[in-house]
């Protein structure tokens, strides 16, 4: 097989206070279009984070700024050279041959403090070819949701897309004839690769209508090697395909494993929505359990279950392996030898992702080595008895856990197997499960409260959520409302796919 030389990327364009790159379409420019934001009337910041614009090495003064806030709304240079992406996916598991970014933008590629490259895109910023019918447009209480959810994972220490600025636009969006405050949210990622993305760019190579084509593929996995695993590799992988598919099962069992542990739904696992570089993205109908429950459901568009909270594992090893499909030409000359060796890597993601999520649970009882027996037997306890899993472990660190159930002897003997495996001193055991088991997540209905005072123009109950979740394992007083789980009576919780 060939080797493949990427075109460098332009040199930057200065945009404010970033310099933009285009790495992406510079490398494939078959997978984007080039697109411009819409214009707005009046656009103003809503929430600015702060920290991340110092990541990024970026003055936050400097984008609360008129020219700041254009950026982030879309206002750039003519010389930026803006382009909104293509991809196709599994929706809820039939194919969509063509998706992409419907009402979103990719500004340009920028440098973090660390080195790290990401992308900064903008999602509400207009219509593109993608649009399929939608007018372009977001609000602002979905937007202020893909800011919150992004706060909390982030907090959580687990990989995840991050708003740096949510902006109103000046314009009131019509939704369900309703009119909402329009916004634009300005995100940064590792990138926005997609498992969808490998599905077009393998589609087109099938077909190629020129030369170039009949590369896209090398070049696509080209890029995604030198941009998320540039010093990454395992012998045993010796073709740029098999590297590429390891790497993103590796990431995606440890990514997978992490939202088990924390109760997280992500509602919408098609393979659009499955990123290359183990990030979580796209937070549309996502939320948090409160009981225990495998079979939980939030999303209003998930009637069957398919991306219940158990299922999660399964979806995301059958979103490995449309990768694997993808990536088969080059694995391989030989089709049944890369099937095998693309086989062999996505069943492995299997007993990768059990031996993060045992590893996670374990630490989160406080044990000091794995047991699968012990985790397995606790989480059926919660789930048998719908025990809050977020409280569970913060009361079991407190003593109290046993309080959690109708009958508190139900847990006595499952209690004695894991103080006879506890290590040290039961204060210094309880502190180190505090520091890795969360007071406060994003729950659902505290969630929903606050996105509905500050699309109402009460911005206070919002900024009070992100504070806890920003530092989500210290307790702190006065904020007992935001640890509780919703109320017996609230009633089946329904998330909604507005981002």
């Amino acid at each position: 097989m060939a080797e493949v030389h990427l075109a460098p990327p332009a040199t930057g364009v200065a945009a404010g206070p970033f310099t933009l790159t285009q790495g992406y379409a510079a490398a494939v420019p078959e997978l984007s279009v080039a697109r411009r934001a819409a214009s707005f009337p009046e656009p103003r910041p809503v929430v600015l984070d702060e920290s991340l614009a110092a990541e990024l090495g970026v003055d936050p003064a400097a984008l609360r700024t008129p020219e700041g806030t254009r950026l982030l709304v879309g206002d750039v240079p003519a010389e930026v050279p803006t382009v909104a992406q293509a991809y196709a996916g599994h929706q809820f598991g039939g194919y969509s041959p063509l998706l992409g970014d419907g009402r979103a933008l990719l500004l340009g590629e920028i440098v973090d403090t660390a080195g790290r490259r990401k992308d900064l895109h903008l999602k509400g910023s207009g219509r593109t070819p993608f649009a399929r019918g939608g007018d372009g447009k977001a609000v602002l209480g979905p937007m202020l949701r893909e800011h919150l959810m992004g706060v909390a994972m982030h907090a959580l220490g687990i990989p995840t897309s991050r708003a740096l600025a949510v902006c109103t636009t000046g314009e009131q969006v019509p939704r369900d004839g309703v009119r909402q405050p329009g916004a634009v949210l300005a995100r940064v990622a590792a990138s926005h690769l997609r498992v969808g993305t490998f599905q077009l760019a393998a589609q087109l190579a099938a077909h190629p209508e020129t030369p170039a084509d009949g590369t896209l593929l090398e070049r696509l996995t080209a890029y995604a090697l030198q941009r998320h695993f540039p010093d990454t590799a395992d012998p045993a992988d010796t073709t740029p395909g098999l590297a590429l598919l390891r790497q993103v099962s590796r990431v995606q069992a440890e990514l997978i494993a992490q939202w088990m542990q924390v109760g997280f739904i992500h509602g919408v696992m098609n393979t659009d929505n499955m990123t290359i570089s183990g990030e979580t993205i796209d937070y549309g109908p996502c939320a948090f359990l409160d009981g225990y429950d495998p079979a939980t459901v939030f999303s209003s568009i998930d009637a069957g279950g398919r991306y219940a909270y158990g299922n999660q594992p399964a979806i995301a090893q059958w979103n490995l392996a449309r990768l694997a499909e993808t990536l088969l030409p080059l694995i391989a000359d030989d089709r049944e030898a890369a099937v095998e060796a693309a086989t062999e890597i996505v069943v492995g993601f299997a007993g990768s992702y059990q031996e993060a999520l045992v590893a996670g649970f374990s630490r989160k009882l406080g044990l000091p080595a794995p047991d699968e027996d012990l985790v397995t037997d606790g989480l059926a306890l919660l789930q048998q008895h719908r025990v809050d899993l977020t409280g569970f472990f913060r009361a079991l660190s407190a003593g109290t856990a046993a309080e959690l159930f109708p009958d508190p002897a139900v847990l006595a003997p499952w209690a004695t197997r894991r103080e006879a495996l506890l290590v040290g001193e039961p204060g210094e055991v309880a502190a180190a499960m505090d520091r890795i088991n969360p007071a406060y997540i994003a729950r659902n209905h505290v969630v929903e409260e606050a996105l509905a005072a500050a699309t109402a123009g009460d911005l206070a109950p919002y900024q009070r959520l992100v504070d806890a979740l920003r530092e989500p394992y210290a307790a702190r007083p006065g904020l007992d409302d935001l640890s509780r789980p919703a109320p017996a009576d609230a009633g089946p919780h329904v998330t909604f796919c507005g981002t």
